[in-house]
């Protein structure tokens, strides 16, 4: 289980531990899902309308969306960016996790809840959660900028663009956005973790059964976590990513329409003035499809890399007490 379970046999997750499964599962995550990333920030850009009825601007389909870009870019575009995309999601999954089993085990040793309710890990999500952002900022809008630009690249390699962005934007450019990220990733991450543990338990098997298809579950019950609360917290992912691309306009004029705004509020009146309500959700039906497969990968294989640390541990401990029986 997800989260620190004072009634878990064997020794507890030291932090150590929970960061290196919580990285390994944002490293293979991130790799299978990366094009759905792709897609959705060039729908987020996109100023035009998004709509199959009535095409205004360069993208308005998902199926269109994915042959053009594969026609015009090659089948590589769909994983642009994917170095400091990876190195985004192995850090913030190390940070992320590491935190949260840390923030629940005080909880429960601090206060009178328990460690293993919705609303805990609701809590101890969200600002596990906050703490690998400002931690990745940084990465997230390295990722954002090689997934947004067109041919010819702006940037080279990852190098050359930060070396770019430092001189001519100052360092202060790489946390551009984070303001609506951190207002976004709270709840957004708190959902998540809180949705899976009330999955789980709803889904859990019957004690006389074990734990059979204990993965496939975690599976499923992240995906529909990923799916709820990348709805209800979508816009601000949309503002994010329009303003992390702000002082990048040149890269953008061959995709259509280009904005700068001058902070997130002057963001949120300028979409809702010549994009409407609608504007605020482009981009959602790839967030979706990508939030139920990263959601439900990320848990599925944290949950994974953990048992197979926790079956070499006690393996390992197996052959330390045969070894110290047959020294007796």
């Amino acid at each position: 289980m997800v989260g620190y379970d004072p009634g878990a046999q064997g020794a507890a997750l030291s932090p150590e531990e929970a960061a290196l499964a919580g990285s390994a599962a944002g490293m293979v995550t991130r790799a299978l899902v990366s094009p759905f990333d792709v897609l959705k920030i060039r729908f987020q850009l996109q100023i035009e309308r998004v709509s199959s009825q009535r095409p205004e601007g360069k993208y308005w389909g998902l199926f269109q969306a994915t042959r053009r870009i594969h026609s015009e870019e090659g089948l590589s575009a769909f994983w642009k960016g994917h170095i400091p995309a990876q190195l985004l999601s192995i850090c913030y999954g190390a940070v992320q996790f590491a935190s949260f089993e840390f923030l629940t085990e005080v909880v429960h040793k601090s206060t009178p809840y328990d460690s293993q309710t919705a609303g805990v890990h609701f809590v101890c999500g969200g600002l596990a959660a906050c703490s690998a952002t400002v931690f990745c900022q940084p990465l997230d809008t390295l990722r954002t900028r090689f997934a947004a630009q067109g041919e010819p690249k702006v940037y080279r390699n990852l190098r050359q663009a930060v070396f770019t962005m430092c001189r001519s934007e100052g360092v202060l450019t790489f946390y551009r956005g984070l303001s609506p990220t951190l207002m976004a990733v709270f709840p957004y991450a708190g959902l998540q973790f809180f949705f899976y543990n009330v999955f789980k338990k709803l889904l859990a098997p019957p004690p006389k059964t074990g734990n059979s298809g204990g993965n496939l579950r975690s599976l499923v019950c992240g995906s529909g976590a990923g799916m709820i609360s990348k709805t209800i917290t979508y816009p601000f992912d949309l503002f994010k990513k329009r303003l992390q691309v702000g002082g990048f306009e040149a890269a953008r004029a061959q995709f259509g329409q280009v904005r700068s705004y001058k902070g997130l509020v002057d963001c949120m009146v300028q979409i809702a003035k010549e994009e409407g309500v609608r504007g605020f959700f482009k981009g959602l039906s790839p967030s979706l499809v990508k939030a139920a497969l990263s959601t439900g990968f990320t848990f599925f294989w944290y949950e994974f890399f953990l048992n197979v640390m926790h079956n070499l541990k006690e393996k390992q401990r197996t052959k330390d007490l045969t070894k110290d029986l047959e020294e007796r």
